[in-house]
Order: C-alpha cells, then structure tokens, then sequence
C-alpha cells in the first residue's frame, strides 16, 4: 500500500521538467513506454527524517522556501555552513526539533 508519506518522500526531489524533456527526447528517438524513478535526495531524506514540511524546515534554517526547494531539486547547493549544518541535522535530527521549539 502506498502512503501519502511514501509518495511525498518519492516525489520531492522530482524534476519534472528535466523528466519531461527526457520523455521527448526518447519519443523523438522512438523509445517509447520507459519508466523512470528518481530518487529523494539527502536534504529531502534529511526534512522528511524531521517530520517537517518544507515551509517548517526552511523556517528552522531560517532560508526562504524558494531555496529550500531549489536545494531538493538539485537546481542550487547548500553553502559551506547550511550544509555542516544539514549534516548535523541528518545525524541528529531533535536538535532542530528542540531549536525550533525554543524560538
């Protein structure tokens, strides 16, 4: 059965539109029926390891949404510091947890 969790962790980090100009692509060169699966990256594993929404997790890392999402999609990379900071997160996520309960 799929959950709604399960498709929301699959689709984060989709880029469609890169899924769609690989779908024309392969029409053009008579590949038809291909299926392709993409996978969430790690900030995406990271936030949803959290239990946060990527309104909430951009708040905690005080970062816009607009960022937060181009992060997911792999358009933009973190920073030197929010990506030590993301590594923190990954290996302890309460501690945002608990951040975001004292502000």
């Amino acid at each position: 059965m799929t959950t709604r969790k399960h498709i929301e962790a699959r689709d984060a980090g989709r880029d469609i539109g890169a899924e769609l100009l690989q779908a024309i692509k392969d029409v053009k060169a008579g590949r038809h029926g291909a299926r392709y699966t993409v996978e969430a990256n790690d900030i995406v594993r990271i936030r949803l390891n959290c239990g946060l929404s990527q309104a909430q997790f951009a708040a905690a890392l005080q970062i816009s949404p607009r960022t937060l999402q181009q992060w997911e999609q792999g358009r933009r990379q973190p920073s030197g510091a929010a990506e030590t900071l993301l590594k923190i997160v990954a290996r302890h996520p309460e501690v945002l947890r608990e951040v975001m309960a004292g502000s």
